[in-house]
C-alpha cells in the first residue's frame, strides 16, 4: 500500500513538472493572442495585420510541438531560447501593428 503511495506521488510530481515546463511558452501565446484580439476589438490592427500576426504566433506554437515530439516532450535550453527569440519577435510585431495609425477600412 505504502508503495502504490509513493508512485502516485512521484507521477503527480512529474505530471506537475512537465505541465510547469510547458506553460511559459504557452502563457506568451495566449497573451499574445489576447493582445491581437484586443487590437482587432479597438481597431487598431487591420484584418490582414491580425491574420499575419496570428500566422506567425501559430508558427511559433508549430515549431514548439516539432521540438517537444523530437525531444519526449521536453525542451531543449536552446530550444526554449529560440522559441523565446521568436516569441519576442513576434511581441514586437504586435506593438508595431498596433501602434502604427493605419485605420481598419
Amino acid at each position: 500500500m505504502m508503495k502504490r503511495i509513493v508512485f502516485m506521488l512521484l507521477g503527480l510530481g512529474l505530471t506537475a513538472s512537465l505541465a510547469s515546463a510547458q506553460a511559459p511558452v504557452n502563457q506568451r501565446l495566449e497573451n499574445q493572442r489576447d493582445r491581437i484580439q484586443a487590437g482587432k476589438t479597438d481597431d487598431q490592427l487591420t484584418k490582414r495585420e491580425a491574420t499575419h500576426l496570428r500566422a506567425d504566433d501559430a508558427a511559433v506554437r508549430a515549431q514548439e510541438r516539432v521540438y517537444r515530439k523530437a525531444n519526449g516532450g521536453k525542451l531543449t535550453k536552446g530550444e526554449r531560447q529560440q522559441l523565446n527569440r521568436e516569441l519576442n519577435k513576434s511581441s514586437r510585431q504586435i506593438y508595431r501593428a498596433r501602434h502604427n495609425n493605419r485605420i481598419p477600412k
